[in-house]
């Protein structure tokens, strides 16, 4: 397939607007508090029926300094006695939802998010890693897709070693920039010396595949001093690039407000810095997968892409579409059944939860059959980038023109602008459109007239 992309200001101008990444869909504001402990059981109950392997995320939610621009669901500290209890909790969960589901069922993909994962020590991790291979079915075969998110300044030699002896073989390196000004205006001191150190590592220890993200859109950034971060990373060659757009929402994350909006790029400036990556990763030789992700055209993302096999979960895109996700610690969300349904944000209310014995959700949403249809028909759109009429209505047996009448037409007036080409057939995004995926999915979005607003802008 052509996995190439083309910048058009113009059209990306015209359509920036506000929207969901489909991590999910229905997205996690659908959310809702009458999904808990009992519902979740049930849907368990229906994932066994329906058998398979599964996916299993850890989040380990501390970080030893803060860095302003983090979105993500974090504890502050550099007391690390406060993983203890923490730990003790979520070997509890493992015990309690490793009960729950058949022990037949294999474990293809584990993923230690955070936080800093490498915020717990050896003796931590492997307690974690062996209370998970007690109560679910992990692989000795090294043929499974274990990865973890560390921070170079938390990991060394002997660290990536040990991770390597834990199982891991896969790893994702937090950097986002190297230029000094934008790092003390993030409050993220990191050094090539400690970055590459540990690329060096992990290559040297057989990790598979190695990923780097990188934001744009930071306070200071210009296209000149980006294209020199992403110098220095590609002369390492990562397998895998993860290039986010900053999402400054100060009122709804209050690290962000430590960031001087005064010194944040422009929008017009934003863009620049985004087709200065996007001609750079593909003229060094990386594919668009989409959604700020490039790959290795030998990559395992990239082989799943073009034959149809990529997916998308709340880790972001995945090669087992197969595999049910069991989400565990604090604020996880998992997809199990025909649910979503995510753990108490709160340390104290988690804690809580396990100590009484209980499955530590505070709130889900169970799909109906449309929620079905529209979220096959998303996850083909932004995987793959075309989607076949014929195989949703084989699928879920629908007349595709009859269901989705009011969304052609709006298709329409994309395929006017040449982001897609439409047909009796199907859906072809052209590469002027892979881009703006999301705003292609956001058509078949019934829930987002309501929502819009509280999504980050597309680009």
């Amino acid at each position: 397939m052509d996995q190439s992309i083309k910048f058009d200001l113009d059209l990306i101008n015209r359509y920036n607007k506000s929207g969901p990444r489909y991590t999910s869909y229905p997205t996690a504001l659908e959310l809702h508090e009458g999904f808990g402990d009992l519902e979740y059981r049930q849907q368990i109950a229906k994932s066994n029926a329906a058998g398979g392997p599964l996916s299993l995320y850890f989040h380990i939610p501390f970080c030893d300094t803060v860095c302003f621009y983090c979105a993500c669901n974090k504890i502050i500290t550099k007391n690390r006695a406060h993983a203890v209890p923490y730990l003790d909790s979520l070997v509890s969960e493992i015990a309690m939802q490793g009960d729950l589901f058949d022990k037949n069922r294999l474990v293809n993909q584990l993923h230690w998010g955070g936080g800093t994962p490498t915020f717990l020590n050896f003796e931590q991790m492997k307690r974690l890693m062996d209370a998970t291979r007690q109560h679910f079915s992990l692989r000795d075969d090294d043929q499974g897709e274990y990865s973890i998110e560390v921070d170079p300044r938390e990991t060394n030699d002997q660290t990536i070693a040990q991770l390597r002896q834990l199982g891991f073989n896969r790893i994702s390196l937090g950097l986002q920039d190297f230029d000094p000004a934008v790092q003390k205006a993030v409050n993220r001191l990191q050094s090539k010396e400690q970055t590459f150190a540990v690329l060096e590592a992990a290559r040297k220890e057989g990790f598979r595949s190695t990923n780097v993200d990188l934001i744009y859109g930071l306070p200071l950034q210009t296209e000149q001093t980006f294209a020199s971060t992403l110098d220095q990373v590609l002369e390492y060659s990562p397998d895998r690039f993860s290039i986010f757009n900053y999402a400054h929402m100060p009122s709804k994350f209050k690290t962000q407000r430590q960031i001087n909006e005064a010194d944040m790029p422009t929008p017009a400036l934003r863009l620049e810095i985004l087709q200065m990556v996007g001609k750079k990763l593909t003229d060094a030789g990386y594919v668009y997968i989409g959604m700020d992700h490039f790959a290795k055209p030998d990559d395992e993302l990239a082989i799943a892409q073009r034959e149809g096999k990529l997916y998308r979960n709340f880790q972001g895109y995945s090669t087992h579409s197969d595999c049910d996700l069991v989400g565990m610690g604090v604020t996880s969300i998992g997809r199990v059944g025909d649910a979503y349904l995510q753990n108490y944000k709160e340390l104290d209310e988690y804690n809580q939860a396990i100590a009484e014995g209980k499955l530590p959700v505070f709130r889900g949403v169970a799909l109906d059959e449309d929620d079905k249809l529209r979220r096959a028909v998303i996850t083909y759109l932004i995987c793959h980038f075309e989607l076949s009429f014929k195989t949703i209505e084989t699928e879920f047996n629908i007349n595709f023109a009859e269901y989705f009448a009011p969304e052609l037409e709006n298709l329409a007036v994309m395929q006017n602008d040449g982001l897609l080409r439409l047909d009796q057939n199907g859906i072809q995004v052209e590469a002027a459109g892979r881009l703006l995926i999301r705003n292609i999915c956001m058509v078949f979005d019934k829930y987002l007239a309501l929502k819009q607003q509280q999504f980050s802008r597309v680009i």
